[in-house]
């Protein structure tokens, strides 16, 4: 912990300076560096352009090395992880390892520049912890961003409700019960901050994770980036065992082997703890020469595979945290006029509306005859697109969900 007087040479800000309005917000974020973790980003954004003072806690992460950055007006920490965790035991002691740094940090932030409430982006769902310390003994309030529904997390992980399963709906209930104001992604989300985690309805709001137009440009396609073929299949996500892509690569060698079309290539963006298993399932499936992994890769690169892309795979599993769930990748391939190809879930549908072809649920055959269809039908390819961009302008960008946070937000200090 003597890395915490590192902050202090970097600093730039007074001790305690209060906004124009005294607003001042400490997020915490465990499972991705910022601002990396774009939801995050745009949230806090929206919150220092309003004129609040916002800090965040959040892992190292591939550059994102730095102990702490001041970006746009943004105070960022940043603390070390122990390793990539697997398995029950592995997330137990890497979620101990996070909460310890976070609780530290969050003292001295308090501290050095003070803050009114704690916004908590899980998961995991321990952060409770930390929020419940400051709400009892300084009198601080208690935000809860539900990014994830960690019990059914934990099920797409591990395939069983076991011990743990029920620490995760305890940690749960918790959280809900000391958050003063919940946001929600999505309607099901919503629905579960009420009726299981019990928080009242004027106290939960849906802020929606709209894509920025400005950050998701359209750019002239990258010819080389199809590797000889003539199509191009794209996928950009976490690497995960609940993110389905074995079902991808598996429809990538029916349409490669089976149905004897060599003139398509698939490229997926994205780092994650099983990305090392996806690479060597491909090549054990012999598609060395039709798919490319990039790994953790920058902005640029996204922007060019899926402008690239005829089209954008969403291949997550059909589980109950999946259902339930609004992918942020699905928004990113309908704002740049991208057709979809997805299993028929509750959200998935929401979102994509006629921008996306629906097949049969886990059903890796039927998703990769769902790709030959759009592949064969320019037309239908590009009504697809075009649906799924106006959705997004008309409905779904970020400037449409921007004040809802700030509704939230409004809410959370009318208490105080």
């Amino acid at each position: 912990m003597n890395k915490m007087t590192n902050f202090a040479s970097h600093s730039t800000a007074s001790p305690l300076r209060m906004t124009r309005n005294g607003r001042r917000v400490l997020i915490i974020v465990q499972n991705l560096p910022v601002p990396f973790d774009r939801r995050v980003w745009q949230e806090a954004s929206e919150l220092a352009a309003h004129g609040y003072q916002v800090s965040i806690i959040c892992p190292k992460g591939r550059g994102h090395e730095r102990t702490y950055e001041y970006l746009n007006g943004i105070h960022i920490y940043r603390h070390p992880l122990p390793y990539e965790a697997k398995g029950a035991l592995g997330y137990l002691l890497e979620y101990s390892w996070c909460l310890a740094w976070e609780f530290m940090l969050a003292l001295w932030v308090m501290g050095r520049r003070g803050f009114d409430v704690i916004h908590a982006c899980n998961p995991p769902d321990d952060i409770f912890i930390i929020g419940g310390f400051f709400k009892f003994m300084f009198g601080k309030k208690f935000l809860f961003d539900h990014h994830d529904i960690s019990p059914e997390l934990y099920e797409a992980k591990f395939g069983r409700r076991d011990f743990f399963y029920k620490v995760m709906l305890f940690w749960e209930r918790l959280t809900f019960r000391m958050a003063d104001v919940s946001i929600a992604t999505n309607q099901s989300y919503r629905k579960i901050a009420i009726e299981r985690g019990r928080m009242p309805v004027d106290k939960v709001f849906i802020v929606r994770s709209g894509p920025s137009l400005d950050r998701l440009k359209i750019i002239p396609p990258v010819e080389a980036l199809r590797m000889g073929k003539k199509f191009l299949v794209g996928y950009v996500g976490v690497m995960g065992q609940q993110e389905g892509i074995q079902y991808l690569i598996e429809a990538a060698r029916h349409i490669v082997y089976d149905l004897c079309r060599t003139d398509i290539h698939f490229t997926l963006v994205g780092g994650g703890p099983a990305l090392e298993d996806f690479k060597a399932l491909a090549a054990a499936k012999k598609l060395g020469d039709y798919m490319t992994f990039t790994g953790r890769a920058d902005e640029q690169t996204l922007l060019e595979v899926l402008n690239t892309a005829d089209i954008c795979a969403n291949p997550d599993e059909a589980n109950p945290m999946n259902d339930k769930s609004t992918m942020n990748k699905i928004v990113e391939y309908m704002a740049l006029g991208k057709p979809i190809v997805q299993f028929d879930l509750t959200e998935g549908r929401f979102s994509a509306g006629e921008a996306s072809l629906y097949a049969k649920a886990n059903d890796a055959l039927d998703f990769a005859d769902k790709i030959i269809e759009l592949i064969d039908n320019p037309a239908k390819r590009a009504s697809m697109g075009a649906f799924g961009r106006a959705r997004v302008e008309r409905e779904l960008a970020w400037p449409y969900e921007a004040p809802k946070l700030l509704a939230a937000y409004d809410a959370i200090f009318a208490d105080k």
